[in-house]
């Protein structure tokens, strides 16, 4: 019966751990790593790395920009709030 108990309880860690790394962005800038909240759980982009990459080509990815990564790089001082509103008005231009 405990053995039965163990295995449901591991089998439900392990989905929830699943479902996590579906429903979030890792983006990771040499040692330091980001979590970013998607719409809807994908593998899409699950892992990303921002280490040299433009800024501009960070925000041209449709995925990444929906989620708030133009907020991330903000917060991180890559970009400026201007810079970032006219990053997602071109490309959610493109994207239409």
């Amino acid at each position: 019966m405990l053995q039965t108990i163990k295995k449901y309880i591991l089998i439900g860690l392990l989905a929830y751990g699943a479902y996590f790394v579906l429903d979030h962005h890792f983006l990771f800038e040499g040692k330091k790593f980001y979590l970013l909240k998607k719409t809807e759980p994908s593998l899409e982009y699950t892992f990303f790395n921002m280490t040299d990459r433009r800024t501009e080509s960070i925000m041209k990815i449709d995925a990444l920009r929906q989620d708030g990564v133009g907020d991330l790089l903000v917060e991180l001082g890559k970009i400026t709030e201007e810079e970032k509103i006219i990053f997602e008005k071109k490309y959610n231009e493109q994207a239409q």
